[in-house]
């Protein structure tokens, strides 16, 4: 995808759900703040953002972004705007659940190879919940509506790990085997990191 903007993806920072071991995607079933270590990795972070002279900040409207967006737009000068599109996968039964249990719904007794089991992911719903191809459909609804609607703007995303991974992917037209590459591989963008697309 050929893009008329500059786009810089920002995990939020070290949040209580990272430290506690536990899933939580939207609606919030409790608070989720940024851990102090967390607020301290976006700081530090939010210094080499100033580099970039970002135009435009976009969140997710969960707590542990709105709060990564509020402290990077306070040093850098610019108000976040909350895009729900940018939300974590919708875990469905599972928000509020250990990591554990989430992990066990997907092999059910199976032994799966990792491509097998994030191809289940692509096309298979969580109960009440998402499946990657449609966050992968919101994300490309943002990214195509900011490019329509701006040119030449360095613009700012703060979400969560598996979206910010699967919008790599989605820009990048990435196979589903180099998607797989980058999950097993630990290649996803971690809390508190910056990257550029």
């Amino acid at each position: 995808m050929k893009l008329k903007n500059h786009y810089f993806l920002l995990r939020h920072g070290e949040s209580l759900k990272n430290v506690q071991g536990f899933e939580s995607s939207w609606p919030e079933k409790k608070r989720i703040p940024l851990t102090k270590r967390g607020k301290g990795q976006i700081a530090k972070i939010a210094k080499e953002i100033v580099k970039k002279k970002i135009s435009l900040i976009f969140c997710s409207d969960l707590l542990r972004t709105r709060q990564t967006a509020e402290i990077v737009g306070k040093i850098i000068g610019v108000k976040p705007i909350i895009d729900k599109r940018l939300r974590e996968i919708g875990l469905g039964i599972f928000n509020g659940k250990s990591v554990k249990e989430f992990g066990s719904f997907w092999n059910k007794g199976e032994k799966l190879s990792a491509t097998e089991h994030y191809k289940r992911r692509f096309k298979m719903p969580l109960p009440k919940g998402e499946t990657y191809e449609e966050v992968e459909a919101r994300l490309s609804s943002l990214i195509r509506e900011l490019e329509k609607k701006y040119q030449g703007k360095n613009i700012l995303l703060v979400s969560h790990q598996r979206p910010l991974t699967l919008f790599e992917k989605t820009v990048k037209n990435y196979s589903l085997s180099k998607f797989v590459k980058m999950v097993v591989g630990k290649k996803e963008i971690k809390t508190g990191e910056l990257r550029k697309l």
